[in-house]
């Protein structure tokens, strides 16, 4: 346990962020599994809409990571690995036929 002020902040200011990297990470999950459903839904019946929640949903997808890479939540290669891998997945969605 911490004996003085500075370090008793330091734990607080841990445990913050902490819960606010924790939140960015579950939330690029999140937005990372409904890409992938709307491709999934995408292949059972294309058409228009259903390319345009593909659309939509990857480019929110592409900007929390981003953003979570910018405020150093992930590791810049980890958030190209994670939007490569999203991407390859729309892209052999949307070129198969």
């Amino acid at each position: 346990m911490a004996n003085n002020k500075s370090a008793k902040k330091r734990i607080q200011i841990a445990e913050r962020n902490r819960l606010i990297n924790k939140s960015y990470k579950s939330t690029v999950r999140t937005l990372t599994k409904k890409t992938l459903e709307n491709c999934e839904k995408y292949k059972k019946e294309p058409n228009e809409s259903n390319k345009n929640l593909i659309k939509t949903s990857l480019s929110k997808a592409f900007s929390l990571i981003d953003k979570a890479v910018k405020k150093n939540v992930l590791h810049r290669n980890t958030g190209a690995n994670k939007k490569s891998k999203i991407n390859k997945f729309v892209k052999t969605t949307l070129t198969a036929k």
